[in-house]
């Protein structure tokens, strides 16, 4: 093994039922989703309220370096959304390795549809990980107006 990797830090993917409400914050700000002015004190209800919700964090530290969740019903279909690693992290498997965790969790479940929300210009990384669009998809646009309405 070469040194720098022995160096680098054990990382652990798992779903959780809760998680630092703090750390999940630095995370939705790390992918840009979070707006200043919001309530953090929403982010246990917002891991509780998800299908699955994955968390990816150092092992020694057990600090959160990056989250996924699963939107669905629980019976026919699901949606990935909020995929993100944290930057000093990234490049290392992290993100597919989230995106396996939440997967599998949901065929373990016997949902076998499973979108995936992404943010325009990172659909290569869903594909590569055997994603395809479906036969009349159209991605939403957004209008630029400052918010997340779509056009």
């Amino acid at each position: 093994m070469r040194r720098d990797q022995a160096e680098l830090p054990k990382i652990e993917i798992r779903i959780v039922r809760s998680w630092d409400a703090a750390e999940i914050e630095n995370l939705y700000r790390v992918g840009g989703w979070w707006k200043e002015g919001w309530d953090a004190t929403g982010i246990p209800l917002l891991v509780r309220g998800s299908f699955a919700f994955a968390v990816a964090f150092e092992q020694t530290a057990g600090q959160a370096v990056g989250m996924g969740r699963v939107i669905s019903d629980g019976i026919s279909d699901a949606y990935l959304q909020d995929v993100v690693v944290d930057p000093a992290f990234r490049h290392r498997g992290i993100g597919c390795g989230i995106v396996e965790v939440l997967v599998s969790h949901c065929l373990k479940e016997g949902i076998s549809w499973i979108g995936c929300i992404a943010s325009p210009g990172s659909e290569n990384f869903y594909r590569e990980l055997g994603f395809r669009a479906m036969r009349g998809f159209t991605p939403l646009l957004y209008g630029g107006r400052g918010d997340d309405r779509p056009v």
